[in-house]
């Protein structure tokens, strides 16, 4: 494995309870009751116009949805990082990789710039040759296309190639590019593996890099 793809979102970011706040701001700001937290965090995964579909429900119009994905957008940006952190591990895990000579990158459904900007601000985008966004291609995974472009840019082949995720978007991500995928029992939605298994399971980023590196080592078969 010369290549390790990263989710953001319940892969490498604790950012929960920061999209559930502006979920119920964006609500409250329609005059809108809030939801439960577990219930926005089930809805995550698929980008922020999806999220906030499916927040506000069918009975909102497609031009409601836009002026109430302007705000949340607005919100979001201001408070991304208040709650939002590293999960346990991962910087020892990104460390690892990199200091192995491992290429990582991130793809992403959320928009780049933020996604760029909480690496940022977490102490971590340096360890990324390139982050992609749910805006940086015409379409969001689990279309292939983020994953060619970075096989492509990094000149790694496809049986070289890993992405790592927290839910069944990254497994068909990785089934639509010929890529393996490895899943994160941590992460958001890990219950949503059991319709699409990943080809790896782990519990801890501590596991994930001893995989990759074994891999890198001929150790596993």
């Amino acid at each position: 494995m010369d290549l390790v793809i990263f989710d953001l979102d319940g892969t490498l970011i604790d950012s929960k309870l920061d999209l559930a706040h502006s979920v119920n701001a964006t609500r409250a700001w329609l005059g809108l009751d809030p939801l439960d937290n577990e219930l926005v965090y089930s809805y995550v995964g698929n980008g922020a116009p999806v999220l906030i579909r499916r927040a506000l429900g069918p009975e909102f119009s497609e031009e409601e949805v836009a002026k109430a994905l302007e705000y949340f957008l607005e919100y979001y940006r201001e408070h991304m990082l208040d709650s939002t952190t590293l999960y346990p591990g991962v910087q020892e895990c990104l460390d690892r990789l990199h200091g192995e000579g491992v290429l990582l990158a991130v793809l992403t459904n959320k928009p780049v710039r933020f996604s760029s900007a909480i690496l940022e601000g977490l102490g971590v985008r340096d360890r990324f040759f390139r982050v992609y966004g749910g805006n940086s291609f015409e379409h969001k995974k689990p279309h292939p296309v983020g994953v060619a472009k970075l096989l492509e840019e990094s000149g790694v082949s496809r049986e070289r190639a890993l992405l790592v995720g927290d839910s069944a978007v990254d497994v068909r991500t990785a089934r639509n590019a010929g890529i393996r995928c490895c899943g994160v029992t941590y992460g958001f939605q890990p219950e949503t593996f059991a319709d699409d298994p990943p080809d790896y399971l782990v519990d801890r980023p501590a596991e994930l890099a001893e995989l990759v590196i074994q891999e890198r080592r001929g150790v596993r078969s």
